[in-house]
């Protein structure tokens, strides 16, 4: 078990040069050759010295101690197994390292889409991804967890619930001889992991790696690290954002898409609870926070390596930015990657150095080598596509919070973003056709649906890393209205193009082979390389809130037309910087079509028409609303980037990328 509250300064591997991208590929496409060390050193690396071909593969059923679908009989989870033979023919135990996930059977892993395949006995034969090619040989036992109700599991999906949750943590439990496990699904034949020294490490992309958050959480005996790629930490925040609903439907809808036929038969008690227990009025209930991580974050004993892409519209970073904060507040080892992507697997954007990293790291945490990735510094930033930069700490020490005020400037709704507190009024009237992009492309032009403020071009680079969060004082007209506030670099930029399909990413027909395969699961998978676009602005920073809220995160109230109104919204986290000759700038506005759903009373018609006559508008006190940012050497360094520069207002519609397309409400999306 992990030593509590111990801190270290981690790092990300550093881009690979060609020469040792070569090296590594090498490796991976040689014959497996013997590692030997000398008496007097310990290994820094484990080598791929078992066979693959000859692994063991098998299943096991671990009983979870609930009845879900409520048969009367305790609920088994499908645990598929591939291990190296040799050691355990020698009597030595290995680390496991595993993923369990809801969608093995119904939607596939990856960017190629991989389900589970097994021969006629029942056991695994592709296992989707690369983790076991690469690792089994390496001395690791690759586990995959068919979550309750899916596959060949018994029980319902609950959702990030309890149910989801234990199903994986009976199995770390039972690697640690504290469940019973099973031979087969209704059999009595017992299944001993004898085989393991129970330390695992969990592994997984969004819906998978919010499970191992949810187990994290629990502080499970045996846990040793966990690996959440683009993941949830609270599931009211992927449905909702402080009252305002991010998509047209509840967990419900997400639970029927990933059980299994014979579990969505027997489910419909699940599925009522999960309707019931989260309204489309977006106050939090009980159901949510069973399924809020964040507020057992003290519980994790487990070290955590994070992976984000800073525009995911499907898990949206300000995921990743409260566990962070919630990890560094008690003191979890902790080490963070975060690149410009959307929701894209760190294999589909950084593939060698990903493999490489995740190597070492699976290496420190469960075998405990000596490899000095603890000694690198904690965060790898994406600055721009395939460039990266390293932080010693992140986000880094001189970073301090500093209060950015709109002011009036000379045409109506394009003001002035400075120190200095600003007065008087703004308005403008929510148009739910509208988005960021529409937004931003007219920053410097007077139009009804926004309020943008922009500083003076800045002489030097400005870098904001960590979350924002926008206080807004608003008076609005009708007995209901939602907020956006956005964050948006203003200049020329080459960015990855988050917001089309494949989220930053073009996937190519080359393929690259990472560890031995077999004739049913091959190690070689497809090649990708950036998607770009050239950009005029860059939307870096988001956060939505219904006005209802403002007394209560928790319950939303109408509004009484005329009367102002205060409420923080809360951006997400990110590290962004705005380069010298740019601008940065704020834009409060109401629906951002496609991100946050309009508020009841303003629903357009079909076909996106005309917005109804009760759309709201705001009216926004400068005085009284601002924007608290994470800047690196705080308000000194926004004064130094903006001495001797004056405002400018071009007149000009600017170019960015298209419209944002968060309509997945399946936290997988397409990679």
């Amino acid at each position: 078990m992990r030593t509590p509250a111990r801190y270290k300064r981690f790092t990300i591997w550093r881009s690979l040069a060609t020469a040792a991208t070569a090296a590594l590929m090498a490796t991976l496409l040689t014959p497996v050759t013997a590692h030997t060390a000398t008496a007097d050193s310990a290994p820094r690396a484990s080598a791929p010295v078992y066979s693959y071909e000859n692994a063991i593969r098998e299943s096991v059923w671990v009983d979870t101690g609930l009845d879900g679908d409520s048969d009367g009989k305790s609920d088994r989870v499908a645990v598929d197994i591939v291990r190296p033979r040799e050691p355990a023919q020698q009597g030595r135990e290995i680390p496991v390292i595993m993923d369990a996930s809801p969608y093995y059977s119904c939607c596939g892993r990856g960017n190629e889409s991989q389900k589970k395949t097994y021969d006629a006995n029942g056991n695994v034969v592709q296992m989707p991804l690369y983790y076991d090619n690469y690792f089994v040989p390496r001395g690791y036992a690759f586990v995959a967890v068919d979550l309750a109700g899916t596959n060949r599991s018994d029980g319902c999906v609950d959702v990030g619930g309890r149910s989801d949750v234990q199903s994986a943590k009976a199995v770390v439990d039972w690697l640690n001889g504290r469940a019973k496990g099973y031979t087969s699904r209704t059999g009595t034949a017992k299944a001993k992991a004898g085989w393991t020294n129970g330390k695992t490490g969990m592994i997984g992309k969004s819906y998978d790696g919010t499970i191992a958050n949810g187990v994290a959480a629990t502080g499970v005996e045996g846990l040793e690290t966990i690996v959440p790629i683009a993941a949830i930490s609270s599931w009211y925040d992927y449905y909702f954002a402080k009252g305002a609903p991010l998509y047209d439907s509840g967990p419900e809808w997400l639970s029927d898409y990933v059980e299994s036929p014979d579990a969505r038969a027997r489910c419909a008690a699940v599925q009522q609870k999960l309707v019931d227990g989260a309204p489309r009025t977006g106050d939090w209930t009980k159901l949510w926070t069973e399924r809020d991580y964040v507020k057992d974050v003290r519980k994790v004993d487990a070290s955590v390596f994070v992976i984000h892409g800073m525009q995911d519209l499907n898990v949206r970073p300000k995921h990743f930015g409260q566990w962070w904060d919630g990890l560094a507040e008690n003191g979890v080892d902790r080490k963070i990657w975060l690149s410009q992507t959307g929701h894209v697997d760190p294999f589909d954007f950084r593939r060698a150095a990903w493999a490489d990293t995740l190597h070492r790291w699976f290496d420190h945490e469960l075998l405990g080598y000596d490899n000095g990735i603890d000694d690198e510094p904690m965060a790898d930033i994406e600055r721009a596509p395939d460039q990266w930069v390293t932080s010693n700490v992140w986000p880094p020490g001189a970073t301090g919070t500093v209060n950015l005020r709109p002011g009036k400037g000379e045409q109506a709704g394009v003001g002035t973003l400075g120190l200095r507190t600003g007065s008087g009024t703004e308005t403008f009237t929510d148009d739910p056709r509208q988005d960021e992009t529409a937004w931003a492309a007219q920053i410097d032009q007077s139009t009804s649906a926004k309020a943008g403020f922009t500083t003076k071009p800045l002489t030097r680079d400005v870098r904001l890393s960590g979350s924002s969060k926008v206080t807004v004082t608003a008076t609005p007209s009708t007995s209901t209205a939602h907020l956006t506030a956005v964050l948006v670099d203003l200049g020329p930029d080459t960015i990855r193009d988050y917001a089309t399909t494949g989220e930053g990413i073009t996937t190519l027909t080359d393929r690259t082979c990472w560890g031995p395969s077999t004739t049913g699961d091959s190690s070689c998978f497809k090649e990708t390389r950036a998607k770009t676009a050239d950009v005029d602005y860059t939307v870096f920073s988001r956060g939505w809130a219904d006005l209802g809220n403002h007394a209560s995160d928790a319950k939303g109230e109408p509004l009484t037309p005329g009367k102002r109104y205060t409420i923080t919204l809360d951006l997400h986290a990110s590290d962004h910087v705005v380069p010298a000759g740019h601008r940065l700038a704020l834009i409060v506005a109401g629906t951002d079509q496609g991100l946050i759903d309009p508020p009841p009373g303003s629903r357009l018609r079909s076909s996106w028409g005309d917005p109804q006559s009760s759309t709201p508008t705001l009216a926004l006190d400068l005085a009284r609303t601002k924007a608290s940012v994470p800047l690196v050497g705080g308000a000194a360094a926004f004064t130094r980037a903006t001495e001797g520069s004056t405002y400018v207002t071009p007149d000009a519609t600017l170019e960015g990328v298209g419209e944002p397309r968060a309509t997945h409400r399946v936290p997988g999306g397409t990679h």
